[in-house]
């Protein structure tokens, strides 16, 4: 009793997932990145020449969709999920820029938004779960007990995502990952469906100046108060 559903919205590079990871390992609730998912079927546009010079061809990607095999499994050494296309672990691949500059195309398709939108939802039909993503608190869960929104300023999040491709021995520079970022958040702000918005009920996080501890403190307290109201409430 007392479970609720945590939905984490927000821009590119925010620590969406490093903080929705930890979250779910405190409260031990399921954990789902759904910007896996998306990155997954782009990894599978781009596998089955559906995406060709920077083109997609919508029609092609639909017609392969129902081939597209989506799942999450349990690494137990690492204690995590980490996403399968196919029966394929292809959890290092979705995170390459050739994934990242193709992934808000394929995800303002409606054919492909929903799928796995429909996935999403199964998932959490039990709640006990923190999902992110950009439509999590809007439409995947609208009606979701806490709802996070996070944002930082371009040039940080840039710079996060530029040192962790490095980090992984891709050969990026900062400007194309900026470039990147901001036409990232263009493209998802602007869709014609599921466009990123705040829900009304969201807590906005602004961390371009906190530090992953002290933002990770400030939204646990925040959860385990709704989820003590939700007992309360029960």
């Amino acid at each position: 009793m007392g479970k609720i559903t945590i939905a984490i919205d927000g821009y590119s590079s925010t620590g969406k997932s490093t903080i929705a990871k930890e979250l779910a390992s405190a409260l031990n609730y399921n954990y789902v990145d759904t910007g896996a998912m998306y990155r997954a079927i782009t990894l599978f546009a781009c596998e089955n020449n559906c995406i060709v010079n920077e083109n997609i061809d919508h029609a092609k990607l639909i017609d392969l969709l129902p081939k597209a095999n989506l799942k999450f499994q349990l690494n137990r050494e690492l204690d995590l999920s980490e996403m399968f296309l196919n029966g394929k672990n292809v959890e290092q691949e979705i995170r390459s820029m050739r994934v990242s500059k193709q992934v808000s195309k394929i995800s303002i398709i409606p054919e492909v938004r929903e799928k796995l939108v429909s996935m999403q939802r199964k998932m959490g039909i039990d709640k006990g779960i923190v999902m992110d993503g950009r439509d999590i608190g809007t439409v995947v869960f609208p009606n979701a007990e806490f709802k996070i929104f996070m944002t930082a300023s371009p040039d940080i999040r840039a710079s996060r995502r530029y040192k962790e491709l490095i980090s992984k021995g891709e050969e990026v520079t900062f400007e194309e990952v900026l470039k990147n970022v901001r036409e990232r958040d263009y493209i998802d702000s602007n869709r014609a469906n599921s466009p990123l918005l705040k829900a009304e009920d969201a807590i906005e996080f602004d961390n371009s100046d906190m530090g992953l501890k002290e933002q990770f403190e400030r939204i646990h307290y925040h959860a385990l108060q709704v989820i003590e109201k939700q007992k309360k409430n029960a």
